[in-house]
């Protein structure tokens, strides 16, 4: 069986995890439930390792590089507005509670039939900026509001492994 390319179809979708990552599943329940939802843009699926020079006596011709610490990009996404609260509920309750409403979550790469062919999943997100959208009444350009997830980690999965381990 030959796996469908994803690239030319520029599908893709947003799961995010009901539950909350650190907080005791009775909890968690009481929390609003984050709705799936189809971006039109998903951004920021990246990751930095700092490296430090280290310059080691007598050898003149380089020096070595360490690996610092590791960093992961924040995931920025773009949709119209939709009548569901979802999302914004999941930003209020990260601002009134200490460690934030951390969920888990994928960006999933669909194939032109619709199947999952691609993940990136992100673990421990915060929903860290809400920007809502620019409304100009002598414009006819599509409400969008931006959400960016910072997160504590990502994995990237293929079609042939399960989705959120």
């Amino acid at each position: 069986m030959m796996i469908e390319d994803p690239l030319p179809s520029y599908r893709f979708i947003i799961t995010l995890d009901p539950a909350d990552a650190h907080l005791p599943p009775a909890q968690a329940a009481l929390l609003p439930l984050v709705p799936n939802g189809s971006f039109q843009e998903a951004r920021g699926l990246g990751a930095d390792l700092e490296i430090t020079a280290y310059a080691e006596g007598g050898a003149n011709s380089y020096a070595h590089q360490l690996p610092v610490r590791h960093t992961w990009s924040r995931i920025s996404l773009k949709r119209g507005v939709v009548r569901e609260q979802g999302l914004w509920w999941w930003y209020q309750q990260g601002l009134s509670n200490s460690l934030g409403a951390r969920r888990d979550g994928a960006i999933i790469l669909l194939t032109p039939a619709g199947t999952p062919a691609v993940a990136w999943c992100f673990f421990g997100g915060l929903a860290a900026k809400w920007t809502g959208p620019e409304l100009n009444a002598g414009q006819s350009a599509v409400a969008v509001e931006t959400l960016e997830i910072a997160h504590e980690g990502l994995q990237q999965i293929y079609q042939s492994q399960p989705l959120m381990p």
